[in-house]
């Protein structure tokens, strides 16, 4: 019998469906946000645990031009009532924020206006609508103008949500993935007090002064601090690794991995999977990294022999981890690291908020960093902000090995480590 194709990399939603992709169901994700209600609701989980489809997912749930038989079968289906009034009642304006990644300000404020361009345009009947007046298609046409200046682009959102509402008579549903992936790319490249300025101004207008908003759900790996991007946004919601809502809805449970490979008659590589991919605590779940397990489950479906492979280590940046070592290491630190690679646990002061600039303030910072980022995950229960960190599995403890260890021994080779 011909199985379902493994989605390598597949981050739509509708094509998983429609093109007969193997998919692990997480649309209870769904009716939970609707049931814990939060106006605006902010996911963090480090890289490759299925943000962005999960992201789609909502997008193609709520959107009126959503295919409803997409979700035939799935677990939100059996939810009759809620479907009943949600699915497919709501225009959504969906942008991902991943792209915005270049070398100067100038650079990534055009990327970030080609990103709005291509929203807007996605609206493209709005120019013909008989409920907005020639002063809305005017504000609408800026939308489109590659030469749109920065007061603009702050506020495109909440125009768009405004013209939106205006011509389907219903709230607007906001979808923002990977948020803090220009601050970061910024934070790198040196303009970062600039594109925060950008980002603050882009996500306050939309989120915080936007009348039209029904709700509105953003993804990202780092909590950034509500002082310096979401200040006076007193309904945010922030859902992040070390809380128990939600936990099972981003990456694979144990149950659904030893599923899947019984599916692919794969099950004989269970222990393998474990050792290697799982290990994540997210709330009160354990969890596997999605990216690595389909991508070492399409190797031992045509060779079960096949051994298990480091596949998160090309989609991660290590850049925060090593400037954490060359500016700050300390012989403390590296004897710590090295307990973490021989198996121990770390108890230790974790800060899930902070901004780019604070990141480097303290050595200490670097427990938060790899903490949020998938690096380390946490073990037992926290203590008010305690927490026993252990490094998750092999894969990671590969990445140690072979990566920020060799750093380690390259900075102290050139230079005493304090």
């Amino acid at each position: 019998m011909r199985k379902k194709k493994l989605p390598i990399g597949i981050e739509n939603f509708e094509e998983l469906r429609s093109e007969d992709f193997y998919y692990i169901d997480k649309t209870g994700l769904i009716r939970e946000l609707l049931q814990d209600w939060g106006k605006v609701n902010l996911f963090t989980r480090p890289r490759r645990f299925g943000k962005s489809l999960n992201m789609s997912m909502l997008q193609h749930f709520f959107s009126m031009s959503g295919d409803k038989s997409l979700f035939d079968g799935l677990e939100i289906s059996k939810e009759t009532a809620l479907c009943r009034n949600y699915m497919g009642k709501y225009p959504v304006v969906s942008v991902s924020l991943k792209g915005i990644d270049a070398r100067t300000y100038e650079t990534a404020f055009q990327m970030a206006v080609q990103m709005i361009m291509d929203t807007a345009a996605e609206s493209y009947f709005l120019l013909d609508s008989e409920k907005l007046n020639e002063h809305d298609k005017a504000e609408y046409r800026k939308l489109l103008d590659d030469h749109m200046n920065e007061a603009v682009l702050g506020n495109s959102l909440r125009q768009l949500s405004g013209m939106l509402e205006k011509h389907f008579g219903t709230k607007v549903i906001l979808l923002i993935d990977e948020y803090d992936v220009p601050l970061a790319r910024a934070f790198a490249n040196g303009y970062y007090d600039r594109m925060i300025s950008l980002i603050r101004s882009l996500l306050g207008q939309a989120l915080k002064t936007n009348n039209s908003l029904k709700f509105a759900v953003l993804t990202g790996c780092l909590r950034i601090s509500k002082e310096s991007i979401f200040t006076g946004l007193n309904n945010l919601r922030v859902l992040s690794v070390a809380d128990t809502e939600f936990d099972q809805y981003f990456g694979f449970t144990d149950q659904e991995v030893s599923k899947m490979l019984e599916y692919y008659e794969c099950s004989g590589n269970f222990d393998a999977v474990k050792r290697w991919y799982d290990g994540y605590q997210f709330g009160n779940t354990e969890l596997y990294c999605p990216w690595d397990v389909i991508c070492y489950l399409a190797k031992i479906r045509v060779d079960k022999t096949a051994q298990p492979q480091n596949y998160w280590i090309n989609t991660s940046s290590n850049d925060v981890v090593k400037r954490f070592i060359r500016e700050s290491a300390n012989a403390a630190t590296k004897r710590e690291i090295e307990r973490l690679v021989a198996g121990e646990v770390l108890t230790k002061e974790i800060r899930q908020e902070l901004t780019y600039p604070e990141m480097y303030q303290s050595i200490d910072h670097i427990w938060s960093v790899l903490f949020t980022t998938g690096y380390l995950t946490r073990r037992g229960k926290t203590e008010g902000r305690q927490m026993k960190l252990a490094i998750p599995n092999l894969e990671i403890r590969d990445i140690f090995e072979t990566q920020i260890m060799e750093f380690l021994r390259e900075m102290s080779g050139k230079t005493q480590i304090r």
